[in-house]
């Protein structure tokens, strides 16, 4: 009996987890992830506030899992979709593919990203994602730039795509301009 119950509450969880999830992207995307609360988050899902809190901790905790399937998508494209972003192509060909792919995903999803890289100080590096990303870089910029300090480049490029940075940049001189930029940067750096 007890194994059955644990099946049920972890169907419940699930279920739950589907529900906050379904109204936090709701709401983020009607009202900006700014304004609003965990509670508005907890009511719209029909759950309670303490199961939110367990659950994801707050709102970076929602937003880091609401970007987590965007994530894969594209690691997924990266791995085995089709060159130049996917495997095949030449190493400078696939990082400025990359870059416009993930350019394409931080502007889609910029509050949230900001949200999930800036929760606390370092957030963005502890984050899966970014440790996939930079070490994608590195093998990239090792192979376009055989000899150079790949490891410390892909964090410096990466910088230049920190939700922060990039949200300056497409405020200040829009988005065209701050893709201009930094596609610039990785041909700068791959010649």
């Amino acid at each position: 009996m007890l194994h059955g119950r644990q099946i049920n509450e972890r169907a419940d969880a699930a279920r739950n987890r589907g529900k906050i999830l379904s109204a936090a992207a709701r709401l983020f995307a009607e009202k900006g992830v700014e304004a609003v609360s965990m509670d508005a988050i907890a009511a719209e899902a029909g759950v309670g506030k303490g199961t939110l809190f367990r659950r994801f901790g707050d709102k970076s905790g929602l937003a880091v899992a609401l970007l987590d399937e965007r994530e894969r998508v594209l690691q997924e494209r990266i791995l085995n979709g089709p060159p130049p972003l996917g495997p095949g192509a030449p190493a400078r060909d696939r990082l400025t593919a990359f870059v416009d792919a993930y350019l394409d995903y931080l502007f889609a999803h910029l509050d949230l990203v900001r949200m999930s890289e800036t929760a606390s100080p370092g957030a963005r590096y502890r984050i899966g994602a970014y440790r996939f990303w930079h070490r994608h870089t590195a093998i990239l910029l090792a192979a376009s730039r055989p000899g150079s300090d790949a490891d410390v480049l892909s964090h410096a490029l990466l910088a230049a795509t920190a939700a922060e940075v990039a949200g300056v940049l497409r405020a200040e001189y829009g988005e065209a301009r701050a893709r201009d930029a930094i596609t610039a940067l990785v041909g700068a750096l791959v010649g």
